[in-house]
């Protein structure tokens, strides 16, 4: 489906053309007047037989026939998704305009009606950075302004038309957009030079940030603003491609390439997605425009957000810019702002139940609360379809529709290494920052209702038309999980068997799974954080425990691995033994305490010492991960198809590292390689899972010989511990065998230990121990 055709039993009249969606034409001078409201319209379902109902039809008759309303359109009732289902069917909605006095006449007439604000909604994305400043408590009286130009422009002197430009002081803040020359002139009412508190510019694609407390700005020239290329921060990039910080965070980098999404459906109710874009190309197959109504609508994205919350959900795995969480999931989008309103989040709704999706990615709020949208999300739940809900971003309780107790709620979290200082991100960090450098940032909201955190904060993504861009937002924490929803619903057992029908039951097992597989944050409130951020590796270990690689590989990995080891000097020449053969170039011998396979005796690499940390290989500066083209996986994992049993397999592709060789230091300031992943069993991927398709995975990280990690895969603090502090254990994973499945069947001891050999020799090619000479590909 590839037009806005509307379901058959939802809503079935064309909208009218609206201009919300483009500039209406001028027209000529009138006085200004308060608008009317919007309201939605009812019928109640009655307890008793006896009392008179309201049709349908006769709603909107009784509404058409009176003189103080407007009826705009109505949205078609719905009848029950299941036959089990306990919510009843949705009532025909009628959207109307009117005043506030003549609805409570209504109210007090019909008694069969319900009747509330078809309030708008906003997008959960962070407009500009916290203030510090005093509201003002009425407008500034005149005669004192102070007017800014600020001129914006890179490094070689070229300006950039688009920029927002804020300037907040003491009282209501001033914002502009820069012209074609890069300026942009912002007029502050009852401000003095000296009383500006901040300055944030923010370029629309391309460029950090740039935030200034306490700027030194002029009124009699320009104030010059340099924004950074994002590409001076990620070397070649966009032409290299990127995991962002988030998905290195949540473990997405290591999972096998053939985990991709294939055979779910993901509907994201935003701005559009603008399908030109390369990482948007053949990923936005399908969609329905509730702006414009037109039959494409949903192709066009002229406010950017609906584009980037889609990437980070599918992006594609070309070899370029960045890579999304499921990149084989069919995507919808649902064009419901600029200008978005509760009705049109039940037509998308509605949408989202009639196509059978499955996971619906909501990056909206509201401050109010709808009984008919709690009602429509409840049937949506009831019909198998599962909401992940943006938290919201302005720093209070959390946001509709997240208060709802069937939706899973995001807030953002953040990490002090992933953007350069001066940027906007700097300015949201707010009270304690981990040993690993995450953070709560100051916008996302906060409440018990909250059931994750995911990475929100400078997150990289795609907008119109081909470029990239860094943003903050709940809006952009959601999609993280929203990409993990769908891949734990193709490759999670549990949705091929006992949770394979769709209703409550398939999307409450969906979040049991998400927020059983968090690792918690630390940051001093649960309520910002939740269960914690969600991991890859511990969510999919069932599907992980079922890759089969190639066989008989792991002599030669094993050969290879002592060979640059000894040319390290960091093993000795073996002696050779009898007949003639040395004890290193894979020789399996007995495993005893202190000595590997193969090796002679030799004590395993940091044996008594503390467990290894975050790998730094392949970082660069801001949090990402190098990527391009990987060679064809060898494992493949039946991909589950929702709508008819098992889907095919998982193809391989390119997520994931690059080529061998150096990079630029990390932030940290320590050395970065980038990471090959060997084919077949992928090198730090969780390889054995315990229990049954059915049981959450286990606390500990198979990767890092036991220890239980944090989010973004370094040693979490043992009991009593201060945060941060590594787990004292010997690096490596378990050489006991990993169980499947569902089976309780010990895996072969020949791939878990090639996943064991490759996780090392990355380990120590990050490290800088050892060459990055190509492995042979066994």
């Amino acid at each position: 489906m590839t037009t806005n055709d509307k379901p058959k039993d939802a809503i079935e009249e064309p909208r009218p053309p609206t201009p919300r969606g483009r500039q209406a034409s001028r027209q000529a001078p009138r006085p200004v007047e308060p608008r009317p409201r919007r309201y939605m319209v009812a019928a109640l379902p009655q307890p008793d037989p006896a009392a008179p109902a309201y049709d349908d039809d006769t709603v909107r008759r009784l509404l058409e026939d009176d003189p103080e309303v407007r009826v705009l359109r109505r949205v078609r009732g719905r009848a029950a998704g299941n036959p089990g289902a306990t919510v009843p069917g949705f009532p025909a909605v009628v959207v109307a305009e009117t005043t506030p006095e003549h609805v409570e006449a209504l109210r007090r007439q019909y008694p069969q009606l319900h009747v509330e604000r078809d309030r708008l909604l906003t997008y959960s994305e962070v407009p500009r950075p916290p203030r510090r400043r005093r509201p003002a408590p009425v407008v500034a009286p005149p005669g004192l302004e102070s007017t800014f130009t600020v001129l914006v422009r890179d490094a070689d002197g070229t300006p950039l038309p688009g920029a927002s430009v804020l300037v907040t002081g003491h009282g209501w803040p001033g914002q502009a957009v820069t012209g074609a020359d890069g300026r942009a002139v912002v007029t502050m009412a009852g401000e003095t030079p000296e009383s500006i508190t901040g300055l944030t510019v923010r370029p629309r694609s391309g460029y950090w940030s740039v935030h200034v407390e306490r700027p030194a700005l002029s009124t009699t020239r320009d104030n010059l603003v340099e924004p950074v290329r994002l590409a001076e921060t990620f070397g070649g990039f966009p032409d290299r491609q990127v995991f962002g910080w988030g998905q290195q965070a949540m473990n997405l980098d290591r999972l096998p390439p053939t985990l991709r999404g294939a055979g779910v459906r993901i509907a994201i109710v935003d701005s559009g997605a603008d399908v030109r874009h390369p990482d948007l190309r053949e990923r936005v197959r399908a969609g329905i425009d509730l702006v414009d109504a037109e039959p494409e609508g949903w192709t066009a994205d002229t406010a950017h957000h609906g584009s980037h919350c889609a990437a980070v959900i599918s992006g594609a795995d070309d070899g370029r810019g960045i890579v999304g969480f499921a990149v084989e999931a069919e995507v919808h989008a649902c064009k419901i702002f600029p200008g978005g309103r509760f009705s049109d989040l039940i037509e998308a709704l509605d949408y989202c139940v009639e196509q059978r999706v499955d996971v619906v990615n909501l990056s909206l709020a509201s401050r109010h609360h709808s009984p008919l949208v709690a009602a429509k999300i409840e049937q949506a739940r009831e019909a198998g379809v599962a909401c992940v809900v943006a938290a919201g971003n302005d720093g209070g309780p959390v946001a509709f529709p997240g208060t709802l107790p069937g939706v899973l709620t995001v807030a953002a979290v953040g990490k002090a290494d992933a953007f350069p200082p001066g940027t906007a991100h700097e300015a949201e960090i707010d009270g304690p920052v981990t040993g690993d450098g995450y953070f709560s940032p100051r916008f996302t909201c906060r409440g018990p209702e909250i059931d994750v955190c995911a990475p929100g904060v400078a997150v990289l993504s795609a907008v119109p038309p081909d470029a990239y861009a860094v943003l903050d937002g709940t809006s952009m924490a959601a999609p993280h999980v929203a990409g993990l929803a769908a891949l734990v619903l193709a490759h999670h057992g549990d949705f091929r068997a006992a949770y394979a029908a769709r209703d409550a039951r398939r999307v409450d097992r969906l979040f049991q799974i998400i927020t059983s597989s968090c690792v918690p944050l630390n940051l001093g409130d649960v309520h910002r954080t939740g269960a914690g951020m969600p991991n890859a590796l511990r969510a999919l270990a069932p599907a992980l425990a079922q890759i089969t690689p190639e066989p008989a590989g792991t002599d030669t990995l094993l050969g290879h691995l002592a060979a640059e080891m000894t040319e390290a000097g960091l093993l000795a020449p073996a002696p050779v033994g009898p007949g003639g053969r040395s004890g290193h170039p894979g020789q399996l011998g007995p495993v005893g305490p202190g000595a590997q396979h193969g090796l002679a005796g030799q004590a395993a690499y940091g044996a008594g010492g503390t467990a290894n940390g975050p790998l730094s290989g392949g970082s660069l500066p801001g949090g990402l991960a190098p990527g391009g083209a990987r060679g064809e996986a060898k494992g493949g994992v039946t991909g589950l198809d929702p709508r008819g049993g098992a889907g095919g397999a998982g193809s391989a592709g390119r997520r994931g590292s690059g080529p061998s060789g150096g990079s630029p230091s990390s932030p940290s300031g320590g050395p970065s390689a980038t990471r090959s992943y060997a084919t077949g069993s992928t090198p730090g991927r969780a390889q054995g899972a315990r229990g049954g398709a059915g049981e959450a995975a286990p606390a500990v990280d198979v990767t890092t010989g036991g220890a239980a990690r944090t989010a973004n895969g370094s040693p979490a603090a043992a009991p009593g511990s201060p945060i941060g502090s590594p787990i004292g254990s010997p690096i490596g994973p378990p050489m006991g065998p990993a169980m499947g499945s569902g089976t309780g069947a010990p895996i072969g001891a020949a791939p878990y230990e090639q996943a064991a050999l490759a996780w090392l020799a990355e380990e120590m090619r990050a490290a800088g121990l050892i060459g990055s000479r190509p492995w042979p590909d066994v």
